[in-house]
């Protein structure tokens, strides 16, 4: 293990921790730092140290607590599978929103909020932007796939044509919802962590755990497909099984997060970037730092959003876009570099 790795671990939780209390005290209504402490602490146990006020406490609990846990589980289901898809093509500039998934996902969403809002009940959402997400996932892998291999320009490509056909579909639907579906649909289209009940927090938890070991699993196969998919096979490993197996963990954890907070994007590009410049690409490291760094990245975004335009909000979504674009940008800076 690198020596960096515990340091840069120890630092991300102490920075989560940090970020998850300025979460629950800053806002358009401050709050004691101590109380709002002690109000989790009593929900918690049962308690009654806490001083706040009723309604106090109803921000707390029901409001900012709920988007602190949330943009946690999500942050760092994107930061995974962004880690996962970088790995398997071997490109910093692959991401689930560049190729296509989160956009195939938000238009299954949508369609579920448009056309079948009630068919399978609270499962409706997450199942439509799973199978939105998965389609659209298998779709830019056939096409990118050939008898040489994985072709990352033709992925990339086929990405952008996806997303800019999922972006016509989200405009067709949009233009036939009603006025309540279409509230809901801006909302889903620039991302937000306003939707966190406690279904959404379950369903984002679980996934997050069952990613997290599977993809632990699968480190040392991941770690053998970056020497190249020929000195995998050579090693043993089933590369088209994982490729498979790791495309439908992603569009899985892809799918949950857009069903519970929309797309977010950006996340999955340049949080595993920045965890492997700082302790390289190994990937039992890599994923579990870029959880954390994931989960730090959107809960400090959301916090921005809050107060920027206070009493307002910003979409969240809007955030991580205006924060990963201009380092989009330095990479593809750095890959013509390295082409010419």
């Amino acid at each position: 293990m690198p020596r960096s790795v515990p340091l840069y671990a120890f630092a991300l939780t102490g920075l989560l921790l940090v970020c998850g209390l300025l979460s629950l005290v800053v806002g358009a209504m401050s709050l004691p730092v101590l109380d709002s402490l002690l109000i989790v602490v009593d929900k918690a146990f049962d308690a009654n140290f806490s001083q706040l006020h009723d309604y106090q406490e109803v921000v707390v609990l029901e409001l900012r607590l709920p988007r602190l846990l949330l943009a946690i589980f999500v942050g760092a289901i994107l930061a995974q599978c962004g880690a996962v898809v970088q790995g398997l093509f071997r490109n910093p500039l692959a991401d689930p929103g560049i190729i296509g998934v989160s956009s195939g996902a938000a238009v299954g969403a949508i369609v579920a909020i448009v056309l079948f809002p009630s068919a399978w009940g609270s499962w409706t959402i997450p199942v439509s932007a799973f199978l939105g997400g998965l389609l659209t996932t298998l779709l830019v892998y056939g096409f990118a796939q050939s008898k040489n291999g994985t072709s990352v320009l033709v992925l990339l490509l086929a990405g952008v044509a996806i997303s800019a056909f999922a972006g016509a579909a989200i405009g067709f639907l949009s233009y036939f919802a009603d006025d309540s579906s279409l509230r809901e649909l801006s909302v889903w289209q620039m991302g937000s962590l306003t939707s966190a009940s406690s279904a959404n927090l379950w369903l984002a938890f679980t996934t997050m755990v069952v990613l997290m070991i599977a993809f632990q699993r699968r480190a040392q196969a991941l770690n053998a497909v970056l020497l190249g998919e020929s000195e995998a096979r050579h090693l043993g490993i089933n590369v088209e099984q994982l490729k498979l197996q790791m495309i439908i963990l992603t569009a899985v954890g892809v799918g949950v997060a857009v069903s519970c907070a929309g797309i977010i994007g950006f996340i999955g590009l340049v949080v595993p970037h920045l965890v492997r410049l700082a302790t390289g690409s190994n990937h039992h490291y890599l994923l579990p730092l870029s959880a954390l760094l994931g989960a730090v990245l959107l809960m400090c975004s959301d916090l921005l959003a809050r107060v920027v335009v206070q009493p307002a909000e910003l979409p969240v979504g809007l955030v991580t876009v205006l924060l990963g674009a201009p380092f989009f940008l330095v990479l593809l800076v750095q890959q013509r570099k390295n082409w010419s």
